[in-house]
């Protein structure tokens, strides 16, 4: 029996054949510039006025930081991470539809992560008629969010 060797080697930019093939990698650069653009993007997101820190979501909702932290770990609560101590929290979560979806959602995606979370409610979803999860949620579609979510569990 024959056995081909499944062995690959790198193809160097003199190669001919790196032209005809490019790198299915990012170069130093790309990436670089793609980690800037996110870091650039995030940053603005937790400067937004809809973002609250943790002390003034538990004013808010009548509790403690302490409590606020607790909902973040469990995935109760969306919890985003910053250079600073503590975290940023998107004031809109805290509205009744959104309250009791964020639950479900974490576990529908496999994640408590913040970012993670806010991502997903924050973009626009061809399965969803090209709205966000949090418009459709908003506008009681709970349960064909929660169906998108499971299928695309992170």
């Amino acid at each position: 029996m024959k056995t081909h060797s499944t062995s690959t080697s790198r193809l160097t930019s003199n190669s001919p054949s790196a032209v005809e093939h490019p790198s299915p990698y990012a170069s130093a650069a790309q990436t670089k510039a793609f980690l800037a653009g996110s870091l650039a993007a995030r940053t603005a997101r937790l400067e937004a006025n809809d973002m609250l820190c943790t002390d003034m979501a538990a004013d808010l909702v009548g509790t403690t930081p302490v409590t606020i932290n607790a909902w973040v770990a469990k995935g109760r609560a969306i919890g985003l991470t910053q250079a600073r101590r503590g975290f940023k929290l998107p004031r809109w979560q805290f509205e009744s539809a959104l309250w009791d979806a964020l639950p479900k959602l974490s576990k529908a995606l496999g994640t408590s992560e913040g970012w993670a979370l806010l991502a997903f409610l924050e973009t626009p979803s061809g399965a969803l008629g090209g709205r966000t999860p949090r418009q459709a949620i908003e506008q009681g579609h709970l349960a064909r969010v929660i169906e998108v979510a499971g299928a695309e569990g992170y």
